[in-house]
């Protein structure tokens, strides 16, 4: 028998850019959130999307600063930094693309569904799935954060990010794979 978790896994920026060890954006424990993320996956089945962080062709506003720190970042949508991870990119059927640290906006919310459950997993913890996270709770969405399946620039980071996270209860939940499977519904053959 199967199980079937609620909401729409939303599956952040699981890019090569956060992955490689040698990439400035590297997350130390992005190998532990991919694990996390592929425990998910089966749960989900089709209610899964995945983001990419990629550059704007033209950086406008603070953007220009943060870029003129960053130019090594300044590739096409379809330059391999960008690239979701190959253990990913099979589940990686739906895919929104945004230039911006938050992905929360009228593509992710016309995903959404019925039951406005929004499961928020992949890097980094204390930048886009934060940026995310807040966005949609002031949508007025319920949204899990999955702990164990998300990591940080830094294990602080991705602790205070947590933390700060946890504050925005109930708008905000941080919870573990095995909650979010826990709460998962056996679906018939």
């Amino acid at each position: 028998m199967t199980t079937r978790a609620a909401g729409l896994l939303t599956v952040i920026d699981m890019q090569r850019v956060f992955a490689e060890p040698d990439s400035p954006w590297a997350a130390p424990r992005f190998a532990e959130a991919a694990s996390g993320v592929r425990r998910l996956l089966p749960a989900f089945d089709e209610r899964v999307v995945f983001t990419r962080f990629i550059a704007p062709e033209r950086p406008e506003g603070a953007w220009r600063a943060y870029y003129d720190r960053a130019p090594f970042a300044l590739r096409p949508a379809d330059a391999r930094l960008w690239q979701v991870v190959d253990e990913l990119a099979d589940d990686a059927r739906h895919v929104i693309d945004a230039p911006t640290f938050g992905k929360w906006g009228p593509e992710l919310a016309a995903r959404l569904g019925p039951d406005g459950r929004l499961v928020l997993a992949g890097v980094s913890t204390d930048c886009c799935v934060l940026s995310t996270a807040l966005a949609a709770a002031d949508a007025g969405v319920e949204v899990l954060v999955v702990a164990d399946a998300c990591a940080g620039a830094d294990d602080e980071s991705h602790a205070k990010a947590l933390y700060v996270l946890d504050l925005y209860r109930p708008l905000v939940r941080v919870v573990t794979v095995d909650e979010v499977l826990g709460q998962s519904l056996p679906v018939p053959r």
